[in-house]
């Protein structure tokens, strides 16, 4: 038996140095995989805002560099933001005071764009708030405060989540005043967005199956009243179902689309080269940005685009998997949600599988709102990836 004793030690001691070193490993160590898909996304939003952009910027601003400076600062200032939440504790966003802080901030920012004189009237819409020469979108915050509140809800609910009146009803409370709100600006897109990334929450957070497919039923009729009873909502479905029947109205933007992905090929027609993008394809640099990568990198570009948002689906998963406790697994799951969906339904409307919604494509379209909220919350992802190995 003494002979066998110090062979056993050795193998305890190796076993600690082994459970050491992989600590160490998960304390400094941020998911590298993940940090590169979002730095190469940054880059590819600074070359095609640049490409995009140029023809109408120095139409209107004497300055073909216009948007992509802009693109540039916020980019900058998003980065700044990422680096501060991605080396923070993760869990500072647990504490109900910070979480009530964060709903009652996004609920007055979102009220105040509903406010004459306060909130900026864009295209039929009081999403923006003006703030000298720069705007700020205050749903962009609201998505992110609804992933950090949802969280924090089923990490506290636990089992009782799957009682409808204790469990459910509190949550649908909140998530619905959000969307009340989202809805008065109006903004379907984000609207659709915050229900559909609640519910997925909802439903991996351990909701019963059967009050989230209730729910949906009941919520049907408004949303069918919804698209029905507003002209435009009802044109963008017409325009999807056949877009060639008002080629110069309603299908006009998705046809321009289309034609920037024919012409462009599986190689492209070149960096700068594009057509569409002369004034014909509306909303080039932001919500239809896909369709200029379409048509100058070809189905090559717009693949490598494509599979940089799985390689973040997949990564963040991996680290919602992966994290210690609930509220760590909820907060990288809602995060890596809430940025995959964008950018799925972003693609699928521009390549015409879905009807046209307002929603940018995510650490790609031009806007500051979006990058610099966008970033933050990456950053929290990649918190939480240091310490799930």
């Amino acid at each position: 038996m003494r002979s066998l004793h110090p062979a056993i030690t050795s193998a305890e001691r190796e076993c600690r140095v082994r459970g050491m070193r992989n600590e160490i490993r998960r304390g400094n160590h941020y998911d590298r995989t993940l940090l590169f898909a979002i730095l190469m996304l940054l880059v590819i939003s600074v070359v095609m805002v640049y490409s995009s952009s140029s023809v109408v910027a120095l139409t209107t601003y004497d300055d073909p560099a216009f948007f992509m400076k802009r693109q540039i600062l916020w980019a900058l200032v998003g980065l700044a933001v990422m680096a501060v939440t991605m080396r923070m504790d993760h869990r500072v966003f647990g504490d109900q005071r910070v979480v009530i802080g964060l709903v009652a901030v996004s609920l007055v920012l979102l009220a105040a764009t509903l406010v004459p004189g306060i909130g900026k009237m864009i295209n039929g819409s009081r999403r923006w708030l003006r703030f000298g020469m720069f705007s700020f979108q205050p749903s962009e915050l609201a998505k992110f405060t609804l992933v950090v509140y949802m969280s924090y809800f089923i990490a506290k609910k636990g089992d009782r989540l799957r009682d409808f009146t204790n469990g459910l009803v509190p949550a649908y409370v909140v998530t619905g005043v959000f969307l009340v709100i989202a809805i008065l600006q109006p903004d379907f897109g984000a609207t659709m967005t915050l229900a559909g990334v609640v519910s997925i929450m909802l439903f991996v957070g351990g909701a019963n199956l059967l009050h989230l497919g209730g729910t949906a039923l009941a919520v049907l009729p408004f949303l069918y009243v919804a698209v029905t009873h507003s002209a435009y909502r009802a044109r963008r479905i017409f325009a999807f179902l056949d877009p060639w029947s008002d080629p110069q109205g309603s299908g006009h933007q998705i046809i321009q689309s289309f034609l920037a992905f024919g012409s462009g090929g599986v190689f492209g027609r070149g960096l700068g080269e594009g057509r569409q993008k002369l004034l014909f394809l509306p909303e080039r640099h932001s919500d239809f940005i896909y369709a200029v990568i379409g048509e100058e990198l070809g189905l090559i570009g717009a693949l490598a685009v494509l599979a940089l948002f799985v390689i973040i689906l997949w990564r963040g998963v991996r680290i919602a998997l992966a994290a210690g406790d609930i509220f760590s697994r909820m907060l990288a799951l809602g995060i890596t949600v809430l940025v995959c969906a964008q950018g799925m339904v972003n693609m699928a409307v521009v390549t015409g599988l879905l009807p046209t919604k307002g929603i940018a494509l995510p650490l790609v379209s031009y806007g500051g709102s979006s990058l610099v909220i966008t970033l933050g919350a990456l950053g929290v992802l990649l918190s939480i990836s240091r310490e799930a190995g």
